[in-house]
């Protein structure tokens, strides 16, 4: 039987690491930290989390290493629901990435916190 997209998301989600919003935050004010906006980039235009890179799961298995070049860098992964950013820090890790995880609370979680959102 085909697995279903949320199939993938469970999988992939009991590999990877999650971190919740106040974690993100101060994680992000170390400042050595690659922030990966997944959504598309008309969610991104919409509002996003300062600092962050806007690239789409659906092509981050080639833009990262571009980016990201040392497989040591922390990455940290969010999406609008949390299965998109769960999947690409699943691929990333795969690729060889140590430190890849993904915001639990989402974009909405961080918008609902006291956080700064460019918009």
């Amino acid at each position: 039987m085909p697995k279903s997209f949320m199939d993938l998301v469970n999988e992939a989600k009991s590999r990877i690491k999650e971190i919740d919003v106040p974690t993100a935050a101060a994680a992000l004010r170390t400042g050595k930290i690659a922030l990966l906006d997944v959504r598309e980039p008309g969610e991104y235009s919409q509002g996003h989390i300062e600092g962050a890179v806007n690239i789409p799961r659906g092509v981050a298995e080639l833009e990262v290493p571009r980016m990201v070049v040392d497989p040591k860098v922390r990455i940290i992964c969010y999406c609008a629901g949390g299965n998109r950013s769960a999947l690409v820090a699943d691929h990333l890790t795969q690729m060889g990435y140590e430190s890849v995880v993904s915001i639990i609370g989402r974009f909405q979680g961080w918008t609902r916190s006291d956080q700064p959102v460019v918009r």
